[in-house]
């Protein structure tokens, strides 16, 4: 009798570690492809008998800047770096704002997980808009592609002041308002 039991434990450790391999030799990692084995979300539509629907990772990062963009308290998305180079490219004539700047996704054969940079408004409570960016990322996301969203960070890189409008805009203004104190 306790040698059918270790022979079952041995079948299970074997089949574990043999899971474990798998994942990792595509590149993904196990907790994504375990996600995406377990998940049961968009089968009828991403994976069917007539074929298979691929959905591509700037598909994914449109639908997920314009659904942060959307959230009130958002004032732009990406980090400094990214900003100034958005900035820039919006000045050239016929260029058109970047909706994935800030926005890094990971899709799978049906689930999709999304980073985002973005800076909030002064005077947002940053943690509940956090959540209302995730919210409406993971509802557009899921009604458009069907993938199920697994997870969504946030990360605020910055506090946009009311004051800081006129330090952007320098160049565009001849003259600075009064100060308010002399």
């Amino acid at each position: 009798m306790t040698s059918s039991n270790s022979n079952t434990t041995a079948q299970q450790t074997s089949s574990a570690s043999q899971n474990n391999q798998s994942a990792t030799k595509n590149n993904v990692p196990a907790r994504r492809q375990e996600l995406d084995h377990n998940s049961s979300l968009g089968d009828a539509e991403l994976i069917t008998e007539q074929g298979n629907t691929a959905i591509a990772d700037s598909v994914v990062s449109k639908i997920a800047g314009l659904a942060a963009r959307d959230v009130t308290g958002v004032y732009d998305l990406g980090g400094g770096a990214t900003r100034m180079v958005g900035a820039l490219r919006e000045r050239i004539p016929g260029s058109r704002v970047n909706v994935q700047q800030g926005v890094s996704v990971e899709v799978g054969e049906r689930q999709a997980a999304v980073d985002i940079s973005i800076v909030a408004e002064y005077g947002v409570a940053i943690h509940e808009l956090a959540e209302a960016i995730r919210r409406n990322i993971v509802i557009s996301v899921e009604r458009m592609t069907g993938l199920e969203v697994t997870e969504v960070n946030v990360t605020v890189h910055d506090v946009h002041l009311p004051d800081e409008e006129f330090e952007d805009d320098s160049e565009e203004q001849e003259e600075r308002p009064a100060p308010r104190v002399q």
